[in-house]
């Protein structure tokens, strides 16, 4: 077992608390550009936090955070850069939504159903990235990228009233079936402050799984050695390849939970305005963390404030007038032109523009001169 050391910890700390105060400094700065008060916006922030049903919404907004900083944090782990956990997880909530509303299951049968089928499309859907960058050697950061894309336009294809969507007439929006009662969530009622959802119980399991398959198995020390050296894992006897599409799969798989929880203890449907960025929000969360259960942890109620496009009181807004007249200040950076100082290394003339020398012979051989002829005075 490893030793506790408080050096170790200190520096593991140290740089999501540097990279808060560089976050809190970086907005100071431009609250104060904008002639708006720092201290009053941040007064807002963190009183909106000790509000009972405040801390009640972040809770269940973490949830979906959390979720999607455990799959960003599989591939980090691994060295594989997992961009593509939006589009997992969007994909594996509409066949989920879709297969839950068109069955009527008992209950111990249609939840793990749903939560099946979540994960198993957004496995699939994260391997064609694995496969792509094992067989192809195209990078896993381009293809995810691109299966984003893909994942929303496939989901507007399907998402119609002829094929897997119906069409209400009232609101004159489209969504999958809804869900029975079979297949919604439980929640824990907190009264007047609301309901907590119950999937962050499922949250917290993903979080025991995930620091005990990668920190105490065989195939967490494969995964890790593949990540530090994939030329001394295959000195080993490790299959980088088999590693790289279970990593990923496996990635994709808990991007798939990410969705649920909207989906099962809120809006129990799918709909064209589901929720989109978590993936990206996600990368920040696990970064801030240091892609550790626990870490991720402290980091997600810092990103699970709400982001509406109502204005809070209080809250200082930068209008469109101050965005163009503190733009206007700045110049394009290839207006201005650097001088260069004298070069490092003489400059050395061309080959061909110098003449061949003929080496002075030295030694005994040396010319003789002639002696002149004096003629008659």
């Amino acid at each position: 077992m490893k030793r506790f050391s408080v050096e170790r910890v200190l520096l593991t700390l140290l740089a999501p608390v540097l990279a808060l105060a560089a976050a809190f400094v970086i907005t100071s700065v431009v609250l104060i550009a904008t002639g708006k008060d720092p201290f009053t916006a941040f007064w807002v922030m963190f009183d909106y936090g000790t509000k009972s049903d405040s801390q009640v919404f972040i809770l269940n907004k973490a949830t979906t955070y959390y979720l999607a900083g455990l799959a960003v944090a599989v591939g980090f782990r691994m060295n594989l850069f997992n961009i593509g956990v939006d589009g997992q997880y969007r994909l594996a909530a509409f066949f989920a939504a879709a297969v839950g509303g068109a069955l009527e299951l008992p209950v111990l049968v249609h939840i793990p159903l749903i939560i099946l089928v979540a994960m198993l499309v957004g496995a699939m859907w994260a391997s064609i990235a694995a496969l792509l960058k094992v067989y192809r050697g195209v990078s896993e950061v381009i293809s995810t990228i691109m299966l984003n894309s893909l994942a929303t336009s496939f989901i507007g294809y399907l998402l119609v009233e002829d094929r897997l969507a119906v069409l209400h007439k009232d609101t004159n929006s489209v969504s999958t079936q809804p869900l029975p009662e079979s297949g919604q969530f439980f929640s824990f009622d907190m009264g007047a402050d609301g309901e907590i959802w119950g999937f962050i119980l499922v949250s917290v399991l993903a979080g025991i799984g995930f620091w005990f398959l990668l920190g105490r198995t065989r195939f967490g020390f494969d995964l890790r050695a593949v990540g530090r050296s994939e030329e001394a894992a295959k000195a080993s006897g490790v299959g980088v390849k088999r590693m790289v599409i279970t990593s990923m799969a496996l990635s994709g798989a808990v991007a798939g939970l990410t969705g649920l929880p909207l989906l099962l203890n809120d809006s129990h449907q799918f709909t064209s305005n589901f929720p989109t960025g978590i993936g990206f929000t996600g990368i920040a969360i696990a970064l801030l963390g240091r892609n550790n259960p626990v870490g991720i942890a402290f980091a997600r109620p810092a990103l699970g404030l709400p982001r509406t496009r109502r204005q809070p009181p209080g809250v200082p807004r930068l209008r469109q007038g101050d965005r163009r007249r503190h733009a206007g200040r700045h110049r394009p950076l290839r207006r201005h032109r650097l001088r260069t100082g004298p070069p490092l290394l003489p400059q050395v003339p061309a080959a061909h523009g110098r003449r061949r020398t003929r080496r002075r012979r030295t030694g005994a051989r040396r010319s003789r001169r002639r002696p002149r002829r004096r003629g008659p005075r």
